[in-house]
């Protein structure tokens, strides 16, 4: 079979159409795309679109995954959280804490954020760039499968 070529527009409106379809909402369907085709735009094709249908929508449809997440903040100080994602999607959770450890680094100096019963969230320097272009230092990372 000949290789095709997609643009990335035709890509991330299939995905993020995709994703829609079975139950995610459009704003966490934008952040679960938006990390899945970084990782092909950087070349890290282990954690890009091929995981899109064996991995997320797959376990979407055996209900090991939610589409919806709901994040529960189970602990929070001036410069911690402890977040719990319920199973939802990764990348929506890992979005998330990055976000409000941002906030808090921005306010604080420092903002560090753990997250329990996550999936998997893509690449980790998806994360880090989100810290990097505020001017910050990030660090994530996963036990998530």
């Amino acid at each position: 079979m000949p290789n095709m070529i997609l643009d990335w527009n035709t890509v991330s409106s299939f995905v993020k159409d995709s994703f829609i379809a079975v139950g995610v909402p459009e704003k966490d369907a934008d952040i679960v795309t938006d990390v899945l085709v970084e990782s092909d735009r950087r070349g890290i094709q282990s954690h890009g679109v091929n995981r899109f249908k064996p991995i997320y929508i797959d376990r979407i449809m055996k209900g090991i995954q939610h589409p919806v997440t709901t994040i529960d903040v189970v602990r929070e100080t001036p410069t911690t959280a402890v977040l719990d994602g319920n199973d939802g999607m990764g990348q929506v959770i890992g979005y998330t804490a990055m976000k409000m450890a941002i906030e808090k680094a921005k306010k604080y100096g420092m903002g560090m954020v753990a997250v329990r019963n996550s999936t998997h969230y893509g690449i980790a320097g998806y994360y880090t760039t989100m810290a990097t272009d505020e001017g910050m230092i990030g660090i994530t990372g996963t036990n998530a499968r």
